[in-house]
């Protein structure tokens, strides 16, 4: 029996107060029967496994002194923090490169085998790029809001995180021509953030690393689909990781699609890899996506999609309420 009703922290709550303990099973639905499987060309179910290709677009709208944030930003490929106010030119550089180069090999290697994912972009990155934004429409892909710049919202008040959320929605829309359909926050959020994602009309929430497959939540009876995503398939180790090579988040990938293909004979699965373009989109890494990419494409038990098709799949096979 699936079951639905309203998210709300536990009584006994073992995670510090600024967190939110999202794990609420009174709230939330997960499959239990065993169904077809994912769509394939035909439309029909029977695919084993849904892989998600999600490309993170943050270059351009990272902390930095020359925007007025109190510090340059952290997340350097050297591990290289100045504790002084100051700009860190290399690492706003580096960034760049992600635009300048990355991104026309990632969005290269997905349009060579005619590939659909999923493009989670902080919103100002767009509003400063435009022919990423060229890139994303050529190849049919879908933008996922990330924030409205990249920048962590768990500090925020209530009203601030509102207006993050809004900002990010409109300005996606006036980029793209369409409303993003879900949000994935720069890892930490708040109580209030999925409560705000529903009322400002958001279908799906990214911030869930529980489970192989999408499920609903609900608060004060409004659904949203949770579609999980993934930490351990990311390129992001390869900066995180400096002992961590392209060779082993390959043969990592790789891994988690052959165990997920045999669990799916069983019950069908979906799996994340996340993408950055100044990471997998270095000469020296980008082979390595097409090695990922031509296993994924050759397999006609793997169905890759947008995470908004994923979604939309979803809700027709388990609508929020359903049961049995």
């Amino acid at each position: 029996m699936l079951r639905h009703g309203r998210a709300r922290r536990s009584s006994g709550d073992p995670y510090p107060p600024e967190q939110i303990d999202l794990m609420d099973e009174d709230a939330m639905t997960h499959p239990a029967e065993p169904w077809d499987g994912w769509p394939g060309a035909d439309g029909r179910g029977g695919r084993k496994l849904a892989v998600s290709i999600v490309v993170n677009v943050e270059e351009g709208s990272e902390a930095s002194i020359a925007e007025g944030d109190k510090g340059p930003e952290p997340v350097d490929e050297l591990g290289v923090v100045p504790r002084a106010p100051m700009r860190n030119f290399g690492n706003e550089s580096n960034y760049r490169y992600g635009l300048n180069r990355g991104a026309e090999r990632i969005f290269g290697s997905l349009a060579a085998r005619n590939l659909p994912s999923t493009v989670t972009a902080a919103a100002l990155s767009l509003e400063r790029a435009p022919h990423i934004v060229e890139m994303i429409k050529h190849g049919g892909h879908e933008v996922c809001a990330h924030g409205w710049r990249w920048l962590h919202q768990f500090k925020m008040d209530e009203a601030g995180e509102r207006d993050f959320i809004r900002k990010a929605r409109d300005s996606i829309e006036r980029t793209t021509g369409t409303p993003p359909e879900g949000w994935l926050s720069r890892y930490l959020l708040t109580e209030n953030t999925r409560r705000l994602l529903i009322e400002e009309g958001y279908r799906y929430h990214m911030d869930d690393y529980s489970d192989d497959m999408p499920f609903w939540d609900a608060i004060d009876g409004r659904p949203i689909l949770i579609m999980p995503y993934a930490i351990d398939t990311n390129d992001m180790k390869l900066w995180s990781e400096p002992a961590y090579t392209p060779e082993d988040w390959l043969r990592y990938a790789l891994d988690s699609v052959d165990a997920l293909l045999r669990e799916g004979e069983a019950a069908p699965r979906m799996l994340s890899i996340g993408l950055h373009l100044r990471i997998i989109g270095r000469p020296g890494r980008i082979g390595y996506l097409d090695r990922l990419l031509d296993r994924l494409v050759q397999d006609d038990r793997i169905w890759v999609a947008r995470r908004a098709d994923i979604a939309n799949y979803w809700r027709s096979i388990r609508p929020y309420g359903a049961s049995g």
